[in-house]
């Protein structure tokens, strides 16, 4: 099955970079240079998935965002920006966003982002959550479990695995997990090979992605 996508980014070279990328499944089937063509565009056309820049000429990617929304509240937005701002965030997903992404995405990553986003799931870049995190704005509220309670819902990772989780979804790589844990690198590096076997998954984005969407974290 064929994934269509409106493509909103008013820069030219971004758009042709981000054409080549799609093959096979995923197909950008239409393209908008403002928020107001991208509104009217999807009212047409009705894509699978918006991917939206959030600076656009005239009405901003989120304010966009809200009037598809308004049209179509099954409609699945995907923020694709270089903004990073707390502020942003929280507009974007107040607005109806499905996913926030910043532009320095991996290639593969991104069409995993598609393809999870479609299925009815939510994704943040893990450049994102340390921010909403920090300023703990509810959006993904700080879960606090017991050990009881975590061996009760979570039986299949250890107490360990569950605290080096939750530093994947913050993006930390396997050396800063290592410090941050004061574990070896490779003793850190072997927890999240657990980790992405246990949950069945591919790596540890996706990891990250599934415990977020599970509320593991």
């Amino acid at each position: 099955m064929t994934i269509n996508i409106l493509l909103v980014e008013d820069q030219k070279l971004i758009r042709v970079g981000l054409m080549s990328l799609f093959e096979g499944d995923l197909k950008i089937t239409s393209e908008a240079q403002s928020g107001k063509e991208a509104v009217e565009k999807y009212r047409t056309e009705k894509p699978d998935i918006i991917l939206m820049d959030i600076g656009l000429p005239d009405i901003s990617g989120i304010e966009a965002t809200k009037r598809i929304l308004e049209t179509d509240n099954s409609a699945k937005v995907i923020i694709l920006t270089s903004h990073l701002s707390e502020q942003e965030v929280l507009d974007a997903l107040h607005a109806g966003a499905c996913a926030y992404a910043m532009k320095d995405i991996g290639t593969d990553i991104l069409q995993m982002v598609i393809k999870t986003v479609h299925e009815g799931a939510m994704w943040l870049d893990p450049q994102v959550v340390p921010v909403l995190r920090e300023k703990n704005c509810g959006v993904i509220p700080p879960r606090q479990m017991s050990r009881a309670m975590f061996k009760e819902q979570h039986a299949n990772l250890t107490q360990r695995e569950y605290e080096v989780l939750k530093l994947v979804v913050d993006g930390l790589s396997n050396n800063e997990i290592a410090q941050e844990l004061t574990i070896s690198e490779h003793t850190a590096k072997a927890h999240v090979c657990n980790i992405i076997q246990k949950l069945v998954v591919d790596d540890r984005t996706q990891a990250a992605v599934k415990a977020l969407k599970e509320g593991l974290v």
